[in-house]
């Protein structure tokens, strides 16, 4: 009996930014803020081109707000981002292993310091520790399983 297979492979296209600072610690944090800080703009601005065309209203105000909120938007998800990266390479360093575990501390040290900056209470400053720690292990395991 004949039968057949089918394999395909999606693969998007590759952009790589290398800044030298000096420093590799400098090196991954500017690069993650960059690349994060991208995404969080280009959220805001799909965001707020889906709402000039639904309601059918573009105007120099409203373009003057999607910049500034792009930009403020990009600031924070880069942020948020070079403090993760930063965490988890000095975790690294410190353990001298690169493993899942540093994802892990990295994401909870990291979502604590941002929640602790946001003048958050304890019980949610260690709840986004928490939570920023599960994520990044989470995230880790599907990586290494694609």
């Amino acid at each position: 009996m004949p039968h057949g297979r089918f394999s395909t492979s999606l693969c998007s296209p590759k952009i790589d930014v290398v800044i030298d600072m000096g420093n590799p610690f400098l090196n991954r944090t500017v690069d993650g803020f960059l690349k994060i800080g991208a995404v969080g703009a280009c959220k805001v601005a799909a965001e707020e081109t889906f709402e000039c065309l639904h309601r059918g209203d573009v105007s120099k105000h409203k373009l003057e707000h999607a910049l500034k909120k792009m930009c403020k938007e990009g600031a924070y998800w880069g942020t948020v981002a070079g403090v993760y990266v930063g965490m988890v390479y000095g975790v690294e360093r410190v353990r001298g292993r690169s493993d899942w575990k540093n994802a892990m501390i990295g994401g909870a040290l990291s979502g604590a310091l941002i929640s602790g900056a946001s003048n958050n209470h304890k019980d949610k400053i260690i709840k986004d520790a928490i939570t920023a720690g599960a994520v990044a292990t989470a995230v880790e395991f599907i990586n290494y399983l694609t």
